[in-house]
């Protein structure tokens, strides 16, 4: 699996040069001080299509996955749920735990990868340190490849195998960092409201 992750995000994006590989501790350091992000991202999902979109971070806990017509899909993940809302149909959202998700990993209020049997590969390739990480408690969750730039340490790229063995990849543009967002970017019941009002 480990080479797998690292061979689909090779022929994903053109990297720089060969580095060093960047610590857990590092990555952690980076991961705790990255309060807000949002990015321009391209998602390589499971079933070979693709999907493109912004997504906002304000953690811990907070992700918001805006997908671009004709998908215009909505993912958001706040007080611990996740709900995907369908543009197409205007239906309830699907809902379910955070904490059953491999990226619980990242949104936590404290990252620490060096916590025993939480990483399974730490690689380093063509200017990427490869970090892929477990709930340590449920494995059975998925695992989280997450990709990191050197100089200043930046997120790029990441993987999500879920519980099936199904993997999405998702590859981020410049990542803009320090923006403030209000709670109701990434509120659940807002959207739920908003969604029934457009029905």
């Amino acid at each position: 699996m480990k080479h797998a992750f690292l061979a689909a995000f090779m022929a994903l994006a053109a990297l720089p040069a060969h580095a060093e590989k960047l610590s857990l501790a590092a990555i952690s350091a980076y991961l705790n001080t990255l309060t807000t992000a949002e990015a321009e991202f391209t998602q390589y999902n499971a079933d070979g299509t693709q999907s493109e979109g912004r997504v906002y971070i304000r953690r811990p806990g907070r992700m918001r996955f805006e997908y671009a017509p004709p998908d215009r899909t909505l993912v958001l993940a706040s007080g611990g749920q996740v709900a995907i809302f369908d543009g197409k149909t205007r239906q309830p959202p699907e809902q379910y735990p955070l904490s059953k998700t491999p990226l619980n990993l990242i949104l936590a209020a404290k990252v620490d990868l060096t916590r025993a049997k939480m990483v399974v590969g730490h690689d380093e390739a063509d200017g990427l340190t490869v970090v892929t990480a477990q709930d340590p408690d449920h494995p059975e969750y998925g695992t989280l490849a997450l990709a990191f730039s050197d100089a200043p340490v930046s997120l790029r790229q990441w993987a999500v195998t879920d519980q099936t063995g199904g993997r999405t990849i998702v590859i981020l543009g410049p990542l803009a960092t320090g923006k403030s967002y209000g709670a109701s970017l990434f509120s659940i019941p807002d959207e739920v409201a908003r969604s029934t009002r457009e029905r």
